[in-house]
């Protein structure tokens, strides 16, 4: 593959084509002069946050982050994030404030492939699907240990 055929930089129209290329919706928002762009995967809403800017431009950047924020309700169970940061690779799991935040960067800055890219998104969408049976299977677990305190109390 030729260098011309590399992609070096990413903007919100070139990966607003990507998405929708992908059968995904896009809504492109501004915040503060800030853009992103917010789609979903299988109901769950997220968002593709850019990072560093390409030199010498102002809407071509090096990187950018997908990102899910879910809002938090009720007590969060101590260690949901670490146990997923260590057994998952690419995306991290953080609590940032009321809100559990999963985010993975793709990084083009020294050129990529348009496969390459279309790859890091199926890898977000099958991550994010990972990321909802692992909170409802984390949650069922943890109702059933409690379950099995409470009985064995009353007993």
């Amino acid at each position: 593959m030729s260098d011309m055929n590399l992609i070096e930089t990413v903007s919100a129209d070139s990966l607003t084509t990507l998405l929708q290329d992908a059968g995904c919706r896009v809504n492109r928002s501004e915040q503060n002069a800030v853009v992103q762009l917010l789609s979903a995967s299988q109901g769950v809403g997220y968002a593709v946050r850019f990072g560093n800017l390409a030199a010498g431009t102002d809407n071509e950047f090096l990187d950018f982050t997908f990102s899910c924020a879910l809002r938090i309700q009720g007590e969060l169970p101590e260690g949901l994030a670490e146990r997923w940061n260590a057994s998952r690779r690419f995306a991290r799991l953080s609590v940032q404030g009321e809100f559990l935040v999963m985010e993975m960067d793709v990084v083009v800055a020294d050129g990529v492939s348009h496969k390459h890219l279309l790859g890091s998104l199926m890898l977000w969408d099958r991550l994010l699907q990972e990321f909802i049976v692992y909170l409802r299977d984390y949650s069922r677990n943890l109702a059933a240990q409690q379950a099995q305190v409470t009985a064995e109390s009353a007993s």
